[in-house]
């Protein structure tokens, strides 16, 4: 895949979905789905942009014991994503039957695993999640070993994106969400960047939501992120 942004379809329903693209224009746009729209609709919301052209990053976060995410893959595998993912603190193992859930299957469906989501800070690791180091670190070490378990790259902060690259090569995935235009509000993420700054630090692929899909004019503000950062 080229370096692209993905939208972020926090919508409730298909319906509101797919007004919302249609009434944009946002034909054909690489996407992401999370949990509230997955857990919705099923695998019929993915069936149905990929029917659209619409590359998929499948935003599920699978987080449990090795064997039951490697049988949740090897379901998910049969989607025909672009992108999928799981929590890096879900230990190595996990993200290696992860890995062999995936392999196999007709598409070359990535696998990233989440490091330090970007609503969490230094404080929340240390104090309430008492894991030691900052975020910076932590997502480092993170990456490190997901890498070293199969996976093919990373969800993490564009703050942390070159130190992942310089750690783990440059062909290692990093995906950056809490994407902001310069005007957009914070919302409920800490660890924050423009579009342009997460390019010039190294981010592959971008996560871009509400600064779209809460603007007043969605399609022109996805333009505009994609000029900023450069990406065609």
């Amino acid at each position: 895949m080229e370096k692209s942004i993905f939208l972020a379809l926090d919508f409730p329903t298909w319906q509101e979905t797919k007004d919302f693209l249609n009434f944009h224009e946002l034909y054909g746009v690489p996407v992401k789905v999370g949990m509230e729209l997955f857990y919705r609709e099923g695998p019929k919301v993915i069936e149905s942009l990929k029917a659209n052209n619409h590359p998929i990053f499948l935003d599920l976060k699978l987080h449990d014991i090795p064997t039951t995410v490697m049988r949740a893959m090897r379901n998910l595998s049969s989607l025909g994503v672009d992108i999928v993912n799981v929590h890096a603190l879900g230990g190595s193992e996990m993200i290696k039957r992860a890995k062999e859930g995936l392999s196999g299957g007709q598409f070359d469906t990535k696998l990233i695993a989440v490091t330090v989501l970007t609503s969490m800070d230094t404080e929340t690791l240390n104090v309430e999640l008492m894991i030691p180091g900052n975020t910076e670190d932590v997502a480092v070490h993170f990456a490190d070993f997901a890498k070293r378990n199969g996976a093919d790259g990373v969800v993490c902060s564009v703050h942390e994106s070159m130190q992942i690259k310089e750690k783990c090569g440059m062909d290692f995935l990093t995906v950056t969400p809490g994407i902001r235009l310069e005007d957009s509000s914070r919302d409920d993420q800490k660890r924050i960047a423009s579009p342009s700054y997460a390019v010039e630090n190294g981010a592959d692929f971008l996560v871009i939501g509400r600064s779209v899909t809460k603007a007043k004019h969605p399609r022109e503000a996805y333009e505009r992120a994609l000029k900023e950062c450069g990406v065609k």
